[in-house]
């Protein structure tokens, strides 16, 4: 039987990159339909994306290939919805946040977080979460991540070495560095020293699982507050703009922050109780470390601080990099605000035309960070030396364009253009127009029932869409992955189902149905 597995396993991948192809021919030979001719590419496409059995960003590439072969689009049509707005905001977006990882602000942000949370066991979860939540924000879900499990496992480590040095009479441990963070994963905390009861030995084992995975579920949560936070979200911002052309400035950063922020809020919030009781116990003591041994809260304090030092006071560089961060982000709110007029009605703004869009303050501050000094300029020109007078005035720039082409992942935005080129398809071969007659019989449910339906069905979809390779991966975790992440997924769609008929309802008018999304026309 493991023999016949393996052998299947070893073909696996050539039989899904040529035999699907073959198999699903009969839809589009039966049914030779413009429509039918895009739903083979959109099911040929999300197979090859769920399996990644070529390059995500290369499949993404397909209906450049596709759509003009199948005459659903012609070439220019399909290759235009590659760079649109919606992919420079998140192109701007991802600069910024290789500058900010760059010059390690992500990492003081998190550090002086945690320093003022405390250490108690509930205190450092809440302060890992809120750091992870509030950089996911800005950077990517992996950089934050990636970035946040090594202090994690530096601070479990160093309370697991100082309880057993203390237990051993052998005085305290010093804590290694281990460099990167690919070589920490948060699966390899190992525990040494003597035997220690077994209850308490569960205990510690569960809180530092606890601590593990409230990094990734933070880091998922953080994403949904902004509009550049994850890539959905920019996905919606462009599908709006291509299925509703005349939704005009519906969604924008500062609509989706007060939609979405809140939110995020309680999400975190109730991630962060529901972990403290799987794997903690709703022990209020326990919880809030009136158990623990300050020994521990010491020695987790001390690496905190520690870590903290190691990156030395405020350098020239991070408080450029904070001053256009902020400047973007004001920029971003002030734009259109909604409530009140924004800086964009003073001069670029004609009839129905808004020339500026999000996506161009994002741009903007993305091009400044390749202007700003990274160090000081020095004007003291008579009393410099020799090697001083050869340097140039201007120093280098926070950013250069090697560092960039490296840090930015450029799979993300072929694999939005990916998204919007499957859309447009979906629009002009009538695919979108037939489904939507499929899903009539939804018209007699509430809307309230309908957002709880169809945030279940995403919320199941996205957990059979998981990276395989990951999966095998963790397979060791799977089981905590399994236990908390049902109740992770019920939250999910809990706070989804609460923002959209409270708050969300008063933010972007759910009352009453828009004029642009009304897509039937009738001709006389």
């Amino acid at each position: 039987m493991a023999s016949a597995l393996s052998y299947v396993s070893k073909f696996k991948s050539f039989v899904i990159l040529f035999v699907t192809p073959l198999l699903l021919l009969p839809l589009i030979i039966l049914m030779p339909t413009k429509f039918v001719r895009c739903a083979y590419v959109i099911i040929l496409m999300a197979i090859y994306w769920c399996t990644e059995v070529i390059p995500l960003a290369v499949t993404s590439l397909m209906p450049i290939l596709l759509f003009p072969l199948f005459k659903i689009l012609d070439s220019k049509q399909v290759c235009v919805q590659y760079m649109k707005d919606t992919n420079m905001l998140f192109l701007g977006g991802l600069i910024v946040a290789v500058a900010v990882e760059r010059w390690n602000l992500h990492k003081r942000i998190a550090l002086r977080t945690l320093l003022w949370v405390g250490t108690k066991p509930a205190q450092l979860m809440l302060g890992f979460m809120g750091a992870t939540a509030f950089l996911s924000m800005w950077i990517s879900n992996t950089a934050t991540t990636a970035m946040m499990v090594p202090i994690v496992e530096a601070v479990l480590q160093q309370m697991e070495a100082t309880s057993t040095a203390t237990e051993a009479g052998l005085g305290a441990l010093e804590l290694v560095d281990k460099g990167k963070s690919s070589e920490l994963p948060g699966s390899q905390v190992i525990f040494e020293g003597p035997a220690m009861g077994q209850r308490e030995n569960c205990d510690r084992k569960s809180m530092c699982k606890a601590m593990t995975l409230c990094v990734c579920y933070a880091a998922s949560i953080g994403g949904t507050a902004t509009l550049t936070g994850t890539g959905p979200n920019v996905v919606l911002l462009g599908q709006m703009h291509e299925l509703f052309p005349d939704s005009k400035d519906t969604v924008n950063f500062a609509s989706w922050f007060g939609f979405a922020f809140p939110n995020m809020l309680i999400m975190l919030l109730l991630a962060w109780l529901w972990l403290q009781c799987i794997f903690m116990g709703f022990n209020f003591k326990k919880c809030w470390g009136c158990r623990l041994e300050r020994s521990n809260e010491k020695a987790a304090y001390k690496v905190l601080q520690e870590e903290y030092r190691k990156l030395g006071p405020f350098s020239f560089a991070e408080v450029n990099v904070l001053l256009c961060f902020f400047l973007l982000v004001s920029l971003w709110f002030s734009r259109d605000p909604g409530f009140m007029p924004g800086w964009v009605s003073v001069a670029w703004v004609e009839g129905e035309t808004k020339y500026a869009s999000d996506a161009t303050v994002a741009i903007f501050v993305a091009m400044l960070l390749f202007v700003v000094p990274s160090q000081k300029p020095k004007f003291n020109f008579c009393s410099q030396t020799e090697e001083e007078r050869k340097t140039p005035f201007y120093p280098p720039a926070l950013l250069d364009w090697k560092v960039t082409q490296e840090k930015v992942p450029w799979g993300i935005v072929l694999l939005l253009g990916g998204g919007f080129a499957l859309a447009k398809g979906c629009e002009v071969s009538g695919l979108s127009e037939w489904m939507g007659k499929q899903m009539e019989p939804l018209h007699v449910l509430p809307p309230a029932a309908i957002t709880l339906i169809l945030s279940f069905l995403v919320a199941v979809f996205t957990e059979c869409t998981s990276n395989v390779a990951t999966t095998t991966l963790f397979l060791p975790i799977f089981a905590s992955l399994v236990k908390t992440g049902l109740m992770m997924n019920i939250i999910g769609v809990f706070c989804v189902f609460l923002a959209v008929n409270t708050w969300g309802r008063v933010i972007f008018d759910l009352d009453d149905f828009p004029d642009w999304a009304n897509v039937t026309h009738i001709e006389t």
